[in-house]
Formats: C-alpha cells, sequence, structure tokens
C-alpha cells in the first residue's frame, strides 16, 4: 500500500500531466490559427503523450488500493507576441514538470518506496527527452525559422510526428 503522501503527489501529478495536455492544445490551436499545421501537429502529439502519462499515474494509484482524486484544470489559455514564444513557454513547462516528478522520487526515496521509485524511473527518462526535445525546437527555430523558407521546412519536419503510446508496465 502507498504512503498518503506518495499517492497525494502523485494525484497531484495527474491534475498536472493533464493541465499540460490543455496548455500543449492551447498552443497547437495557436499554431493552427497561424497556418503552421506541422507545428500545431507537434504539440497535439505532445498533447497525447502528457494525457496518456496521467492516465498510466491515475493507474499506478489504482493497482496499489490508492484514492485517485482529480482536481480542477486551470484555463491555460495564453497570448503569444511570435512563433518562438510557446517554443520556449513549452521547455520552461517541461522543467517545471520535470522538478514536481522529481518531487515525488525524493519523497519516494525518504520513504523507501521502491516500487514508487521504479515506476518514476521510466518518467524521469521520459522528462529529460521532453526537456531535450524543448530545447532543440528552441534551437532550430533560432537557426532556421527567422526566414520563411527556413520556417516551412520546419514545419514540415514536425508534420511527421506521429503518435506513439507509452509502453511503460505497471
Amino acid at each position: 500500500m502507498l504512503a498518503q503522501k506518495i499517492a497525494d503527489l502523485i494525484n497531484e501529478q495527474i491534475n498536472k500531466e493533464f493541465f499540460s495536455a490543455y496548455l500543449y492544445l492551447d498552443m497547437a490551436t495557436y499554431y493552427a490559427q497561424n497556418g503552421l499545421l506541422g507545428y500545431e501537429n507537434w504539440f497535439k502529439v505532445q498533447a497525447q503523450e502528457e494525457r496518456d502519462h496521467a492516465l498510466l499515474m491515475r493507474q499506478y494509484l489504482v493497482n496499489n488500493a490508492a484514492k485517485v482524486t482529480f482536481g480542477s484544470i486551470a484555463d491555460p489559455s495564453q497570448t503569444y507576441q511570435n512563433y518562438k514564444e510557446p517554443l520556449v513557454e513549452a521547455l520552461r513547462h517541461e522543467e517545471f514538470v520535470t522538478a514536481s516528478i522529481n518531487t515525488i522520487y525524493e519523497e519516494a526515496v525518504r520513504l523507501k518506496d521502491f516500487r514508487t521509485q521504479q515506476f518514476l524511473d521510466w518518467f524521469i527518462k521520459e522528462q529529460g527527452e521532453e526537456e531535450t526535445n524543448a530545447q532543440e525546437n528552441i534551437q532550430k527555430f533560432d537557426v532556421f525559422g527567422q526566414d520563411s523558407r527556413g520556417l516551412f521546412m520546419l514545419n514540415q519536419e514536425l508534420m511527421a510526428r506521429t503518435y506513439a503510446p507509452p509502453t511503460l508496465v505497471l
């Protein structure tokens, strides 16, 4: 059985993951409304990933006889001044999520909850990939996205991203 503190932190993380999905859908909408359907696609896939992260955490709680609670999800709507701003905000948000997952892990270590540590190992690795992807999006935009041809090519590249459900075994 999970310690209540771990269950509470994971429930909070579920809410953060669903908020992440909303945030990325908001970013996808911004790009769609500006005709950048590749960027829209990239953020729609990102939203799917975040939703699935929340569902994995929910299932972990269910599998460990812990109560699942769902909190309100804040409105993620933002106004962007240029095409780079959502990319920077996405990196900032991924760093926030990484810190949150690290907090859960720290508590699991403190409580010697090895099962939760093992469960979170996948998310820690995933967050490393998420931050790297966000940094690469910014870097590519800085190098190539300042003119219309470069932006077109980046947009085409991002159109090719497809969704692959996580393969984490609970």
